[in-house]
C-alpha cells in the first residue's frame, strides 16, 4: 500500500506563505508619502507648560528661543537641563518644521531624555492653516 507523506509539502508551503507575507508588507511600506495630520483647533491652541524645542529646516535647534549650534546635541542637552531648572514640568514640546530632518528629532528626544525629560509632545497647527 503506497502512501504519500504531505508533511514536508505543508512545511514548504507555510515557509513560502511567511516569506510572502513579510515581503508584501515591506513592499507596501516602501515609497509611501506621509502627510502629517493636523489637529483640531481646540487641541492645537492648548499651550502646555514645559520646555519648547524647535527644529529649524536648516538643521538648527532652539531651546525656548535660544539657539543651539546645529548638530551639537551635547549643548542641547545642557540647555534643556538648564531649562528644566526653571519649570516644574518635565515635558518637552517638539516644534518641528515640515522640512526638518526626522533623524534630528530622534536625537533631540534622546538628548532631552538624558537631560531629564519624562514626557514629549509634538506641536501641531490648527486644521485649515
Amino acid at each position: 500500500m503506497a502512501e504519500i507523506n504531505i508533511t514536508p509539502l505543508v512545511d514548504i508551503f507555510l515557509v513560502l506563505l511567511i516569506i510572502f507575507m513579510v515581503t508584501s508588507s515591506v513592499m507596501s511600506q516602501m515609497g509611501v508619502e506621509v502627510t502629517l495630520p493636523q489637529a483640531s483647533p481646540a487641541s492645537a491652541t492648548v499651550q502646555p507648560e514645559g520646555v519648547i524645542v524647535e527644529l529649524l529646516p536648516d538643521g538648527g535647534i532652539k531651546v525656548n528661543d535660544e539657539p543651539v549650534p546645529a548638530g551639537d546635541f551635547d549643548a542641547l542637552q545642557s540647555k534643556v537641563a538648564a531649562a528644566f531648572t526653571k519649570t516644574t514640568s518635565r515635558l518637552v514640546v517638539l516644534q518641528g518644521d515640515r522640512k526638518a530632518f526626522l533623524g534630528n528629532a530622534i536625537q533631540v528626544m534622546d538628548s532631552s531624555r538624558r537631560a531629564g525629560a519624562q514626557r514629549f509632545a509634538i506641536a501641531t497647527t490648527p486644521e485649515g492653516k
